[in-house]
């Protein structure tokens, strides 16, 4: 394992003072792409106030969700450990274990109050792995990742209980999924609501805020009855649009989701905040084709082959965007290799202290701050997957490999930094490297029953990777 210490000591003093001590604001979008943002490139659906991030902060071309697929991304995140390492690697129904360590627990030890609004998706009621006993203070939203595909619930959790919603959900299933015949409340904006509470609270303390909006995932359930997976309150500026329904509605999504984003920062502007927080944005994985969406359309993955559950790069990298008023310079661009793996080292390193728990992540913070030659670089990030019979890839430098099924498979090769979409196969001309990741391939996981039990995804989720070629 490439662990960096493995001294753990949650109960180490704070290294400054607490009111030196920077907020941090994590947004991660559901099901977001690499080209659908303004500032990536895309032209069609509008958001203007993500686009401002970039505008202020430091967008980075070659980062990394830390899966394809909403649990095992939401893991790597949390405990800054990669899928080859990780405990949850699928969209099962699992749960946190208590000798987890997650990033709300290192920052809750240096003196951060923590919070999470929206979905969690690694641990359910009564289980080790509620987001109350993985080191938030509060937690509001989602807990089970297919509840989540529901925008007008009958309920929502809020710490440890259910808050009851005026929504009307015949035939709810087990985990509160299904189609609402009355809506209310929609879920994103009670969203909106408890993350401005939340930092009217927190003010005058030093917080760590991690908002996991659903924004823009469809409504499977909902497509499968109605023929619409998308779930906004309006169409908004795109209702005269020359589209197809399904498509107004999948620009909606994104648009509404870029509003949460803009209230956000202006009540950190009210509160005289923005100097004093860093804003992270990014994505749980690549965009989806689920619930009649085609992400072609929109060319949601941008100049990049695949979608969600794929391995090539259009199911994994995904935008970031760090705002940090006064420390990132305005309108810089990063090209380091880094991802969502990396997110623990780096926020425990703007905490003040330095990370003491095993990870496979790399403190980013020398190149938010501009100290280029002061950053260490990963070796390699590694992801491993076990829909549609298994995958594994890595990225070291400009090389990427993609090998299917895992660990038996062919491997691909490609030079990512010339060929983003993977179309040019280079494993016949570069036998050398595919020699080198046949090692790495082997070298970076430890076992895991995921690779036994593979995915508990109904048949209608499983979808073709989209490839632009």
């Amino acid at each position: 394992m490439r662990f960096l210490l493995s001294v753990l000591s949650l109960l180490a003093l704070a290294s400054l003072p607490a009111r030196e001590k920077p907020n941090i604001i994590f947004i991660m979008a559901d099901d977001l792409g690499y080209g659908d943002l303004g500032c990536y490139g895309q032209e069609l659906i509008k958001t203007p106030h993500i686009d401002r991030l970039a505008e202020n902060g430091m967008l980075f071309t070659d980062f990394y969700s830390g899966s394809t697929v909403c649990a095992p991304s939401r893991c790597v995140l949390m405990t800054g450990l990669d899928t080859g390492h990780c405990y949850i690697r699928g969209n099962g129904k699992n749960n946190l274990r208590p000798e987890d360590v997650t990033v709300a627990e290192l920052l809750k030890a240096e003196g951060y109050a923590t919070g999470q609004v929206g979905k969690w998706g690694l641990g359910h009621e009564g289980t080790s792995g509620m987001p109350t006993n993985q080191g938030f203070d509060y937690f509001f939203g989602y807990l089970d990742q297919h509840h989540a595909h529901l925008f007008y619930p009958t309920f929502l959790i809020r710490n440890e209980d259910r808050i009851p919603l005026k929504n009307v959900v015949p035939n709810e299933g087990q985990w509160g999924q299904g189609i609402a015949s009355e809506k209310v409340e929609y879920s994103p904006a009670l969203m909106v609501d408890e993350t401005l509470d939340f930092i009217d609270r927190k003010k005058d303390d030093p917080f760590f805020l991690y908002l996991s909006y659903t924004l823009p995932h469809a409504n499977n359930e909902a497509w499968n009855e109605t023929g619409d997976g998308t779930a906004v309150p309006d169409l908004g500026i795109y209702e005269n649009k020359p589209w197809s329904k399904q498509d107004k509605g999948q620009a909606a999504m994104v648009t509404y989701l870029d509003m949460m984003v803009g209230k956000v920062v202006e009540r950190l502007e009210e509160h005289g905040l923005i100097e004093d927080t860093v804003i992270f944005f990014t994505s749980d994985n690549g965009p989806h084709s689920e619930a009649g969406n085609d992400p072609r359309f929109f060319d949601a993955n941008g100049p990049l082959s695949g979608i969600k559950r794929a391995l090539y790069d259009g199911g994994i990298r995904v935008p970031l965007i760090v705002q940090w008023t006064g420390k990132i310079e305005p309108g810089a661009t990063a090209s380091l290799v880094s991802g969502q793996v990396d997110f623990m080292a780096t926020a425990v390193d703007i905490a003040g202290d330095d990370l003491e728990v095993p990870t496979n992540g790399i403190s980013f913070l020398p190149t938010l701050l501009g100290n280029d030659t002061q950053q260490v670089k990963h070796e390699y990030l590694y992801w491993e997957f076990y829909e549609q019979g298994s995958k594994q890839a890595l990225r070291t430098g400009k090389w990427k490999a993609v090998r299917r099924p895992m660990l038996t498979g062919p491997i691909e090769v490609y030079d990512v930094t010339q060929d983003p979409a993977e179309e040019n196969d280079l494993a016949k001309q570069r036998p050398e490297m595919v020699a080198t990741f046949e090692r790495i391939f082997q070298e970076a996981r430890t076992p895991s029953d995921w690779q036994v039990r593979g995915s508990l995804n109904t048949p209608e989720q499983e979808r073709i990777e989209f490839r632009k070629r």
